[in-house]
């Protein structure tokens, strides 16, 4: 009779345990999921301070300086909505305008298929594979100032390396930064040539995020690289691809300028001035901050805009597990 019952208590002692250890192993993993947060944050710290300090508190301070006339010498005039009504009767912006649009349907699409291109072709190991990724990045580490002064010297008429060259083989040069039909393609051509190796970089590390055995079992059923790359590799490349259309519009949108400034100046006959360009020059050379301050928080407007269509288009770039 004692063995039943030995046999019946053990069971509820081992459950007891069981209670008890529970709330123990729950508590250790909230304590550890606070240190990871802990973590986490002090990680974070130093870029959430930096933007904060260098990118929202500017933000701001210039979307209240858009409503405001600024001599230049401390005196603030509230003009109220004046500076808005100004830059959408003022033909420049409108004009510059049009042109940045113009450029960003070009470069965005333009960086995109380089970019991919590019990683596609040097994913695979082969010799020198190395090398060429270097070659292709390094422009990247060289300052913008420094990439536009050694166009400035390929493009030059008449006496330009690539002007000369042309010339060897009886081909006349046109006037690569001189001409308003040829300059602002020149620009977008040497925009993408320095910057596709930047998104080459991030495409080759959404690529090797990839696993290897998708590949094998494509292979083993006979798929082709058109059908592997369709039904394999873009599907799963749809987060790096959203991260890249994201960042390739702010960066097209906003950047360049010292490129700009080096190579034409805004010229000729204002072709390449780009809405950024126009900000710098209604800023620091005319002197009208709050106008300038203006503009810049329309363009804040249009990529926040664009930023949330596109998460709402690709929702954030996220693909679910039926994909």
């Amino acid at each position: 009779m004692s063995t039943p019952t030995t046999s019946a208590v053990e069971p509820a002692a081992r459950s007891g345990t069981h209670r008890v250890a529970e709330p123990r192993r729950d508590s250790a993993a909230s304590a550890r999921a606070r240190r990871e947060r802990r973590a986490a944050y002090l990680f974070m710290a130093p870029n959430l301070i930096g933007l904060t300090v260098f990118v929202a508190i500017p933000m701001l301070l210039s979307i209240v300086l858009a409503f405001f006339r600024v001599d230049g010498f401390g005196g603030y005039d509230f003009v109220g909505f004046a500076n808005f009504e100004r830059m959408f009767a003022d033909p420049y912006f409108l004009s510059s305008l049009g042109r940045t649009l113009l450029y960003l349907l070009v470069l965005v699409p333009g960086l995109f298929l380089s970019g991919l291109g590019l990683a596609l072709l040097v994913r695979h190991r082969f010799p020198l594979v190395g090398l060429f990724r270097t070659a292709l990045f390094a422009p990247n580490v060289v300052s913008l100032v420094v990439v536009a002064l050694i166009w400035q010297f390929l493009l030059t008429d008449d006496v330009g390396f690539i002007a000369r060259l042309l010339d060897r083989v009886g081909l006349t040069a046109p006037s690569w930064l001189g001409d308003p039909a040829f300059a602002l393609p020149t620009v977008m051509v040497i925009t993408i040539w320095f910057s596709m190796g930047y998104y080459m970089l991030i495409f080759l590390a959404g690529l090797q995020d990839i696993p290897r055995e998708y590949y094998e079992v494509a292979s083993i059923d006979g798929a082709g690289p058109w059908t592997t790359f369709r039904n394999i590799t873009w599907p799963l490349l749809k987060p790096t691809s959203f991260f890249i259309l994201l960042t390739s519009t702010i960066a097209v949108m906003t950047g360049g300028l010292d490129l700009l400034v080096v190579l034409t100046g805004g010229g000729p006959a204002n072709s390449t001035t780009l809405v950024i360009y126009y900000v710098y020059q209604q800023a620091f050379v005319y002197g009208e901050f709050g106008y300038a301050a203006a503009i810049s928080s329309f363009l804040v407007v249009i990529l926040l805009a664009w930023s949330a269509l596109l998460f709402a288009l690709t929702k954030g770039g996220r693909f679910s597990h039926a994909q």
